[in-house]
């Protein structure tokens, strides 16, 4: 019993100390000028000053703290006279790893699209925006609504579609954390194995946060698919700027 408790206390909070403890990493880094995806200048775009954004991330982790609860109290009905559910094996951890992240990335899409094509949903999903120049520890920076029906959601059917545990609900939450943080982190690195490993990386997502993008790249936070079946997928080329750093020129501006 003690050990189960210790599982879903972890998968309660561990994703949200991953949040704050990758995403510091990131701060600790400094500015990076050689391999920022946007002059240093250009934060000022940024409408929310950084201690609302940390406020907002702060009020979404304690609404997803909730959300992981009530996942807790509806596994531990599902279990047959409170037996705890024996933990899978590494090969069945990894193929419910590869379906949780197929149906995140399917259900967060297409959320994600739909959010941007209501006119009600937009104008909410739009604080998120408001990061024009995004950065680490603002990775889930948004309206409450906007985290319910993108993050939260997606993460608590992803992980009941798979089937997993609390305990391996909590390694891909953290995973997917990572992900996240590092998608938003402002930054192209070419010795971080999560931006070589997946195209949708930090550049991909960039291009969506631009006004030009907001119709594209909807797709988060492990493939591309969705977008390149659905027509909705906009290529872009990284090229190093003078003063350092990397420009991303999507390519439907280079054909205007």
């Amino acid at each position: 019993m003690g050990s189960r408790m210790t599982d879903e206390l972890l998968l309660m909070f561990a994703p949200n100390i991953v949040y704050w403890v990758y995403s510091g990493m990131y701060a600790m880094l400094g500015d990076m000028e050689k391999y920022r995806l946007h002059p240093k200048g250009d934060e000022n775009k940024n409408v929310p000053s950084r201690s609302t954004v940390i406020k907002g991330v702060l009020t979404l982790q304690a609404m997803q703290i909730a959300a992981s609860f009530v996942f807790v109290m509806l596994a531990r009905d599902s279990m047959s006279l409170g037996e705890k559910k024996p933990e899978p094996s590494l090969s069945t951890m990894a193929l419910q790893f590869l379906v949780a992240a197929v149906t995140m990335d399917t259900y967060q899409y297409f959320m994600h699209r739909f959010i941007h094509s209501n006119k009600f949903l937009n104008k909410i999903h739009s604080h998120h925006h408001s990061l024009v120049v995004p950065y680490a520890f603002g990775a889930t920076y948004g309206h409450p609504l906007d985290g319910i029906l993108i993050d939260i959601s997606g993460s608590l059917v992803s992980s009941m579609v798979a089937g997993m545990t609390p305990r391996t609900s909590m390694y891909f939450f953290c995973f997917s954390t990572v992900k996240i943080v590092d998608d938003h982190c402002g930054l192209l690195l070419p010795w971080n194995p999560l931006q070589r490993f997946f195209s949708n990386n930090s550049a991909f997502h960039d291009v969506h946060h631009q006004l030009y993008g907001n119709k594209y790249n909807y797709s988060q936070p492990f493939f591309v698919s969705w977008d390149k079946l659905m027509g909705t997928y906009l290529p872009f080329t990284v090229e190093k700027r003078e003063e350092g750093g990397f420009e991303v020129t999507p390519h439907l501006m280079k054909q205007a």
